[in-house]
């Protein structure tokens, strides 16, 4: 069998935090297992977390108003981006999976991480109008989100103070990770760890090295397939009619963000679904709708 490369995004100041050690266990689980692992070491690196235009070289197509993504498409395409973005999108494209492992900030990832996320998926390599989601451009790699709270699991919860964890986590998982394509695996969520005896943070990373010799065989999140929508300016990229009337049958919304006024289904950013459920069953047969 081949070996396969993991990229791990890695953002914490300190060596010696609890999200260092949840890295260097998934680099260990990873590597005896076969696998080549890299590891961009965001702080260490420097990295350079706000887009401007010295990501690009050369002229720019319209200096008088500069838009970003317009300009760095036309940079990828020409390939006039800057160093350090070609050396992470050479990562990206070796591996075949991506971890991302970080202390949650402010229901998000720190400044750094979001700036690598900006900076690195540029419109053209990552993702184009014509192919995202599930027909995206990295529809064949895996990705999952790694990180440490400074909440309790309860506060998360649908009836605690900071609200649905699933809620949270979409915007990441959805309108990041799946629109370019990826297939996401379940969060790696550690609880509150710095609140935590050593005793529990020890047990919290061997069970994260328990999970990680099983992570190729996890089934994705399930996410609504682009198929289920009229992908068209005059249909307003809704759902399509009688995918529509199909859903007023179920309890439950289709995800998270397509909830359609209904209850949210169940973990739907945090479990895959059942291999006996599926996702929906539009009138149109032909379609394959088992898209994660």
């Amino acid at each position: 069998m081949a070996q396969k490369t993991v990229l791990i995004v890695y953002a914490h100041q300190s060596p010696g935090s609890f999200n260092a050690s949840a890295r260097d266990v998934a680099v260990e689980a990873l590597q005896e297992q076969g696998c080549r692992v890299i590891v961009s070491d965001l702080y260490a690196m420097n990295f350079r977390a706000n887009a401007t235009q010295e990501d690009i070289t050369g002229e720019l197509k319209n200096s008088e108003l500069f838009q970003y993504g317009e300009e760095t498409m036309h940079a990828w395409m020409e390939g006039r981006l800057s160093d350090d973005i070609i050396a992470e999108q050479r990562k990206v494209e070796e591996a075949e999976l991506i971890i991302f492992q970080f202390p949650l900030y402010w229901f998000s990832v720190p400044a750094i991480m979001k700036g690598w996320m900006d900076r690195v998926l540029t419109q053209g390599f990552a993702f184009s109008l014509q192919n995202i989601y599930n027909n995206g451009k990295f529809k064949d790699k895996k990705a999952m989100l790694s990180f440490s709270t400074g909440a309790t699991q309860t506060m998360f919860r649908p009836d605690g103070i900071n609200g649905d964890i699933n809620i949270m986590l979409w915007p990441l998982q959805n309108g990041i990770l799946h629109f370019c394509g990826l297939q996401v695996l379940g969060p790696q969520i550690f609880w509150c760890p710095a609140h935590c005896p050593s005793m529990v943070r020890t047990a919290m990373l061997e069970g994260w090295r328990a999970r990680l010799k099983g992570l190729w065989a996890e089934k994705p999140l399930t996410f609504a397939p682009c198929e289920l929508f009229d992908l068209s300016f005059q249909g307003g990229f809704l759902l399509r009619p009688e995918v529509r009337e199909e859903r007023d049958l179920y309890p439950h919304g289709i995800t998270t963000g397509h909830h359609l006024g209904k209850p949210l289904p169940p973990d739907n950013q945090m479990k895959p679904l059942p291999p006996h459920e599926n996702i929906t069953q539009s009138a149109s047969k032909d379609l394959d709708l088992f898209c994660s």
